[in-house]
This record gives C-alpha cells, structure tokens and sequence, in this order.
C-alpha cells in the first residue's frame, strides 16, 4: 500500500452534502477524472451496468428550468385530497419515473428521517410548520442547490438491485473523489421522477432508467453547508445473533 490508511477515517467523515454552490465551472479534464475514479469500484461480474448523463451550461439551465416548473405544478399536491385532485387534473408535474421516492417511508425508516428534516429545518432556521419555506428549500433540488453540474446516474433495468447495487459504489468512488479535489456533491431523488426530461437532452437507451442525480460543484461559505446529519453508531446496524 502506498497510502496512509490512518487518514482515511477522517477523510471519508468530513464528507458532508453541499446545498449551497458557487458558480465557479468545472472542467470537463476534472469531471472525467471523478468518474474514472468512480470506475475504479467493484461491479457485478464486470458488467459495469451504469450511464451517467453530465449536465452543464445550456442543457443544465433547461433542466432546471423544466424542472422547478413541473414542481410549482406538483406542490400543491401534498394539500390534501384537494390538493391531489387539482394535480392529477392538470397532469403537468406528476412523476413519469421513480414514484417510489413519493411514497411515505415504511415505519421501520421514518424515525432517522424525521429527526434529518427536523434538525436540519432548525439549522437553517426554518419553522418546521412554514410550508412556504419549506417548499423553497426544497425547489433548490431542482436549482440543483447553484450547482454548474448535475450528473443523472442511469442504471441497466436487467440486473434490478444489483445495478443499483454497481450504482451505489461506482457512486461513492466519484463522490469522495470529488471530494479530495474540494468539491462538494448532494446525491438527489428528488430529480429521479422526471425521467423524461433527461431523455429529451441525452441519447439513453431504454434498456436504463434513472436512478438520481448528483450536484456538483464548489461549496459556498453559506450556513446550510455546515449542517452535519446524525450517522449511526457501527452498533446500531450490525444484527445480533439468535439465541
């Protein structure tokens, strides 16, 4: 080995999700350079099942523009069953990909979720009852937080979970490649259900469907880049044994 793995603990938790960007590009030497390193995860029987869309400049803009439009289309859908129906009449902003990420978490999951969104709301001082605020925090997804990148991972539909699974570490690899070269990423489901969108600006076979996307870019100095997320404890994962 001709590294020091005594850094590597502290490297990988100072890794945190960027949600604020500045506007400063990225070269595409430097964007090819984090998904070589992405490329350098394990992958089921080597079949590297993913495509990455690299979004930047005009098409980037048109995505977002696309994107923050269907979702004032969308928002009011969570308002109750009056809310729905309104949605489901204009038809404009519904999901066409990914609505699983719609759903409401199973029980089993919904306690961390609950705590992220409340400390997180807390640490950039947004009451949690102020949907108006609420909302715009969460139309930054598709501002893709001031990012100049936006990365739209496609997995292969035939391996199911196992793509997901070559997705999740060709994921990490770039993103904590990213990371050693100063720049900040936020992986997003919120982008997920709008599949179509993309497909209108990249050349994706049918045989992929969208996964999430990824931010890119170089963190701002703002407050919201400072929140820390609770992570478990090793202990609070790992199963006990039967008895």
């Amino acid at each position: 080995m001709d590294f020091e793995t005594n850094d590597f603990q502290s490297f990988v938790s100072s890794r945190r999700s960027t949600r604020d960007f500045l506007s400063t590009p990225v070269s595409d030497e430097i964007i090819e350079e984090i998904i070589a390193d992405g490329l350098t995860s394990p992958s089921w029987s080597n079949t590297r099942p993913v495509r990455v869309a690299v979004a930047k400049g005009d098409v980037r803009d048109r995505l977002s523009k696309e994107f923050l439009s269907r979702w004032e289309e969308i928002k009011g859908a969570r308002d109750g069953i009056f809310g729905k129906i309104k949605a489901v009449l204009k038809r404009k902003g519904l999901p066409t990909s990914n609505w699983i990420i719609t759903r409401p978490y199973h029980k089993d999951l919904v306690e961390r979720t609950k705590n992220q969104g409340r400390d997180f709301f807390s640490h950039i001082d947004v009451d949690r009852d102020d949907k108006k605020a609420r909302d715009e925090s969460w139309a930054r997804n598709y501002d893709f937080f001031g990012a100049p990148v936006e990365l739209f991972i496609f997995t292969h539909k035939s391996l199911g979970k196992y793509s997901a699974s070559d997705a999740g570490l060709f994921m990490q690899n770039l993103i904590l490649s990213a990371h050693s070269k100063g720049l900040g990423t936020c992986p997003q489901g919120a982008v997920a259900v709008w599949e179509d969108a993309v497909r209108k600006e990249f050349d994706i076979s049918k045989n992929y469907s969208l996964l999430c996307g990824i931010c890119l870019g170089y963190p701002s100095g703002e407050k919201v880049n400072s929140f820390k997320a609770n992570r478990p404890k090793p202990s609070e994962i790992i199963l006990p044994k039967r008895h």
